[in-house]
């Protein structure tokens, strides 16, 4: 009998992954076209995702770890630790393609040790997220008068342009900076998960130039989020309706940007549509917005040469196609500038041409 290649047998695993993710992780549920459980270890949860149907059927992620396959490599990373030559020969097996059995058992992941890490990984998340939310909740509403809003003006974002500032950002005048170990004042934004609580802040540490103008820290890494945000974005403008994101009217449409200052450039040019910052480009791809946006604008970063960001970009866009919306591509002409160069280069932006 003929050995299948690795790709054949992810794909005859995916045309069955109704049975093979349930086998593999028993503890999931079934979440629309997903099947959801809280990691490879198999506790219930929501953080992994196996598809079930459509063009991307078998193909999982696992967005607190950052791993991701197709259905082989799920049954090397639940059963073998990750070898998939191992889990072909059990693949062949289990798909009836084989008519020799392996001698020695399977040996899955010790899941009682992988549960108690995976335990204590989520008693770590819960705290950050408490966390998050006392940092956010123990600062001031509002950003009028504040070094938030002198930061944003130097980034062309005036927000008077809009009538209000956004409720999703805050400023705190000490935030602790653990690359400096110590507290620096800091522009915070709220990230909401689907549900609209509150799961992580968003923090761009500020400082004041020799001549009073206020910008980003002279960090290495000025902007960090605290607590866990997959699925999650900052909600910044909630567009012509001003329906908060869960009531959001039928053929809504939401401009969604990666970081805030882009978002915010895409608000004062395009008032009309909610926009939305996803804070990172893998999770664009994980946000979970209402069926009522039927019509969606990428406001992305002209980062063309970057080829991780491109299948990240890419992945998102074909996301939002599946789940039935009109999705659009909006990127600036140049590369290395996003819309927020745009804004501060040229006399206003008149907005993301659609394409």
């Amino acid at each position: 009998m003929r050995r299948h290649n690795a790709s054949e047998l992810a794909r005859l695993l995916a045309e069955h992954i109704t049975r093979l993710a349930p086998e593999l992780l028993p503890h999931g549920k079934k979440d629309g076209v997903e099947w959801r459980v809280g990691s490879l270890a198999g506790e219930p949860g929501q953080s992994l995702a196996v598809r079930l149907s459509g063009a991307r059927r078998g193909v999982w992620a696992d967005f607190s770890s950052g791993e991701r396959g197709d259905a082989l490599d799920l049954v090397a990373a639940c059963l073998f630790g990750g070898s998939r030559k191992d889990a072909m020969q059990w693949s062949e097996n289990w798909l009836g393609l084989s008519n020799t059995t392996t001698s020695a058992p399977v040996q899955r992941r010790p899941i009682q040790e992988k549960l108690n890490t995976s335990q204590e990984l989520d008693k770590e998340a819960q705290q950050r997220r408490a966390k998050a939310r006392r940092l956010w909740h123990d600062t001031p509403a509002g950003i009028a008068g504040t070094p938030v809003e002198s930061y944003l003006q130097g980034r062309g974002i005036d927000l008077r342009a809009l009538g209000r500032a956004p409720g999703a950002l805050r400023f705190a005048p000490a935030v602790w900076c653990q690359e400096v170990r110590r507290p620096l004042p800091a522009m915070l934004a709220a990230i909401c998960s689907p549900s609209g609580k509150l799961v992580a802040c968003h923090r761009t540490w500020l400082a004041q130039s020799p001549s009073g103008i206020w910008c980003k820290a002279d960090l290495k890494n000025p902007k960090k989020v605290l607590g866990s945000f997959a699925g999650g974005c900052i909600r910044l403008w909630r567009g012509a309706s001003a329906l908060a994101l869960g009531i959001a009217p039928e053929g809504d449409v939401a401009i969604v940007a990666e970081g805030i200052e882009t978002a915010l450039s895409c608000a004062i040019a395009c008032p009309e549509y909610r926009v939305l910052a996803a804070v990172s480009l893998s999770n664009m791809a994980a946000m979970k917005l209402p069926d009522t946006i039927t019509e969606i604008i990428v406001a992305a970063d002209n980062d063309t040469g970057n080829a991780s960001a491109r299948k990240a970009l890419d992945a998102a866009l074909s996301q939002f196609a599946q789940q039935g919306r009109t999705v659009r591509l909006a990127m600036p002409e140049i590369q290395g500038q996003d819309w927020n160069n745009v804004l501060t280069e040229h006399d206003g932006l008149k907005g993301p041409e659609r394409s």
